[in-house]
């Protein structure tokens, strides 16, 4: 095995990434009148979308797949060698057909291509070569031709699989556009893990869960400490008799007012003489991820919550890091 400097692995790496770049770039012309023509026969369809492929290109299959359906296009997967020993049964009437190819010569795909012709279904070749059998069967043509692979040998597939990949991507974005699916389909559609929180968790869901501190502005210092000891969330809100909320105030508010001690009363300073009016605030209804943002962008750990002029409690950054949104 030959010794390479780290020099020459930058050198390999950078080479890899020009011409699978190189690769992308050359499909643009490619997004053509088939490639119209494909996107409106899938949107169309009151079936789903059944994508084949063998080697690579099933696995290209299997993304494109999951992009599709996780982006409000039904689809699944066939693989090419199992179709001919039963599941071609998932092939139902309505379905459009797309089979993903390099060569389209593949002997497992010539013995798919006639078995879906038969059954009448619309059949898309995303393929690497426009003469090959596959896309000469095809009715519709993607074409994923690429000059060359990454593979110094030009012949792993890398460049075409990437190739392949961002073809299944700019059908997947533009169908998503055509159904209109926006954040609340996405939201549906991922609802585990942190992707799904940030889209359907909101402020209302995590404030409830904590104390809620609050005093009226005529409360002593006794008092407006005592409340935010008692309820650990190191600040309370001050409200009117009718819980309109009317500032803030926090522990560092406490500090910095007995540093100026020397020139106040402690008996007789009120909740409204040392509150922050304005305070930073948000609707329950905001999502969690808004309240992120704005804990962020002012470089502090709790927001008060309100609905209009109501105040209803306090969401704390550590609410947010136990959802996982950090």
């Amino acid at each position: 095995m030959s010794s390479v400097s780290t020099l020459d692995i930058k050198s390999v790496a950078t080479r890899t990434i020009a011409r699978e770049a190189e690769a992308v770039a050359s499909l643009k012309p490619m997004i053509n009148d088939d490639f119209e023509k494909a996107v409106r026969s899938i949107y169309e369809s009151k079936g789903r979308l059944v994508i084949s492929g063998i080697g690579k290109s099933a696995i290209i299959a299997q993304k494109i797949v999951a992009t599709l359906n996780s982006t409000g296009t039904p689809a699944i997967f066939l693989h090419a060698a199992d179709a001919i020993h039963g599941d071609l049964g998932m092939i139902q009437q309505e379905d459009v057909v797309l089979i993903i190819s390099k060569s389209g010569e593949s002997p497992e795909i010539k013995v798919l291509v006639p078995l879906v012709r038969n059954f009448g279904n619309t059949l898309i070749a995303m393929v690497g070569n426009i003469e090959a059998y596959l896309a000469r069967q095809a009715d519709i043509i993607l074409n994923t031709t690429v000059s060359q692979e990454a593979c110094p040998n030009n012949l792993a597939p890398t460049s075409s699989t990437t190739a392949q990949l961002v073809m299944g991507d700019a059908l997947a974005v533009v169908l998503m556009e055509m159904k209109g699916f926006g954040t609340d389909d996405f939201a549906r559609f991922h609802p585990g893990g942190t992707l799904g929180k940030k889209l359907y968790l909101h402020v209302s869901d995590l404030y409830v869960n904590n104390e809620c501190p609050k005093v009226l502005s005529t409360a002593s210092l006794k008092q407006v400490i005592v409340e935010i000891s008692k309820k650990r969330l190191g600040a309370t809100a001050v409200v009117d008799t009718n819980d309109h909320l009317l500032g803030v105030i926090t522990d560092g508010d406490l500090r910095r007012m007995l540093e100026k001690s020397i020139t106040l009363q402690l008996d007789e300073v009120k909740a409204a003489d040392i509150m922050t009016r304005n305070p930073k605030a948000i609707s329950a209804e905001a999502l969690a991820v808004e309240a992120l943002d704005m804990l962020r962008q002012y470089d502090i750990t709790q927001l008060v919550v309100t609905a209009g002029a109501t105040y209803l409690g306090f969401i704390h950054l550590h609410d947010l890091v136990r959802e996982g949104l950090i």
